[in-house]
């Protein structure tokens, strides 16, 4: 716009005292070969290349014998390679996101940077185009890494430790609990819908039940009610006589006297696992070894929770698997107790097959807390370490000297045959020794898994 406000003819936008971009030239006699310096040029004549610049004032030489090479000129400033199209500054501002993504023509390029020269709006529109070109990697992972939250909080409580803290042993259920709260805030509507298939095994063979995302949660809160009830708190399945088993109270959670799940049962599960663990953090150290029913076993509430850490990333992983989500593995500090707690158990789940003819005999009771006859359980990769498992009774001791066969599996492998999730044949990575043993520690570990 001029001084008089008026609009400058046109409506192109310039910047004062700036030069205006050249319009193309049409040869490279029309230059201003003052101010251009021109290359050596070879000898004149008809055998010189096409596209070569003439000498202006050098005489008349004859034409060089055919068979002689004519030396390429050196290469030409770029001012003479490539024209420059005179584009008015709504059409270069246009061309800027084209242009951060490489995608103009050669003229185009070299018209929009030679503006970015003397436009400086321009100039920082592209800088932040070109900073947001390099975010977008459409192959790379957009699920979070599992270590991030563990991280921050750290972080955080570095600088500004908690008044109450919440116990190591009940990390790994806070942790996986909002692992899948996000998960959980992902999806739509429809997919709290989307059927699922869960897996275990009983005896000898793998068996399943179909339900949906939101049952899925209301599974984890029926059976997440026996920790509430042995801390005080309010059981999910109501007042009254409620059963202890795990499969009992999900098979009355799911009963046609109550409506199917949809997503409004994310709240009172997410509201149901932070006052768990507000609760146990409060309770103090004490609460540790407190007692938590499953009808046929109990565990202390630190174990307890841990086995409720375990149950909410395998239905995680179930759940992401209905509707095509990315889901990683615990950390590894997590998953290294998870496995821990799985090994604790091993002796009491092989003598319990035994008691029901499903596993081998005892071959060399020992006296309680003795070194027995162990299977070397060993670890590899994430979580991973050695376990040594006491085979003729729970009472005994694994014992590295006393060890009869050796296992190798990976961590998370080793987690999926405990939810029944693979079948024992499937399992082994690595075995050496008393096969009976071996199979006698795999299928036991399956039947760690349940509903």
């Amino acid at each position: 716009m001029s001084g008089d406000g008026r609009e400058r003819e046109g409506g192109e936008e310039e910047v004062h005292g700036a030069r205006r971009i050249p319009g193309p030239r049409g040869a490279a006699d029309d230059l201003d070969l003052e101010s251009v310096p021109l290359p050596p040029l070879p000898p004149p004549g008809p055998a010189a290349p096409a596209g070569s610049v003439p000498e202006q004032s050098a005489p008349e030489q004859p034409p060089e014998p055919p068979e002689q090479s004519v030396p390429e000129p050196p290469e030409a400033p770029e001012a003479l390679m490539t024209s420059v199209p005179d584009l008015p500054h709504r059409v270069l501002k246009a061309l800027l996101g084209a242009w951060a993504l490489s995608a103009c023509s050669a003229e185009e390029t070299a018209a929009v940077e030679e503006h970015l020269t003397v436009c400086a709006p321009c100039a920082d529109e592209a800088l932040r185009l070109r900073d947001a070109v390099g975010l977008l990697h459409t192959d790379a992972s957009l699920d979070l890494d599992p270590t991030l939250r563990s991280r921050v909080m750290d972080g955080c409580l570095g600088r500004r430790p908690a008044r109450i803290p919440v116990p190591e042993w009940a990390a790994p259920y806070d942790a996986e609990t909002a692992r899948l709260d996000a998960l959980l805030r992902d999806i739509g509507d429809s997919e709290w819908h989307a059927p699922v298939r869960l897996r275990w095994f009983e005896e000898e063979r793998e068996v399943s039940r179909r339900t949906t995302v939101a049952g899925v949660i209301g599974h984890l809160m029926a059976v997440d009610g026996l920790l509430s009830a042995a801390l005080g708190l309010d059981d999910p399945l109501g007042g009254g006589e409620t059963p202890l088993d795990p499969t009992e109270r999900t098979e009355r959670y799911w009963s046609p006297t109550h409506r199917p799940p949809t997503r409004a049962v994310r709240e009172p599960w997410r509201a149901q696992s932070h006052e768990l663990i507000r609760t146990a953090s409060f309770a103090g150290r004490n609460v540790a070894e407190a007692s938590v029913s499953y009808g046929a076993f109990a565990l202390p509430l630190q174990d307890a929770l841990l086995d409720r850490a375990f149950e909410c990333w395998v239905h995680g992983g179930d759940i992401a698997d209905a509707v095509d989500y990315p889901y990683e593995a615990p950390s590894a500090a997590h998953l290294h107790r998870m496995i821990d707690l799985a090994a604790r158990l091993l002796p009491a789940a092989v003598a319990g097959r035994r008691r029901s003819g499903l596993a081998g005999p005892a071959k060399d009771l020992v006296t309680a807390g003795a070194p027995g006859r162990s299977v070397h359980l060993e670890i590899e990769g994430h979580g991973g370490g050695d376990w040594y498992i006491a085979l003729d009774s729970p009472a005994a001791v694994g014992s590295p000297e006393r060890a009869v066969a050796q296992v190798a599996l990976d961590g998370v492998e080793f987690c999926r045959l405990a939810a029944g999730h693979i079948s024992p044949v499937e399992a082994a990575a690595g075995q050496e020794g008393d096969r009976e043993a071996i199979r006698d520690v795999l299928f036991a570990t399956a039947s760690l898994s349940r509903l």
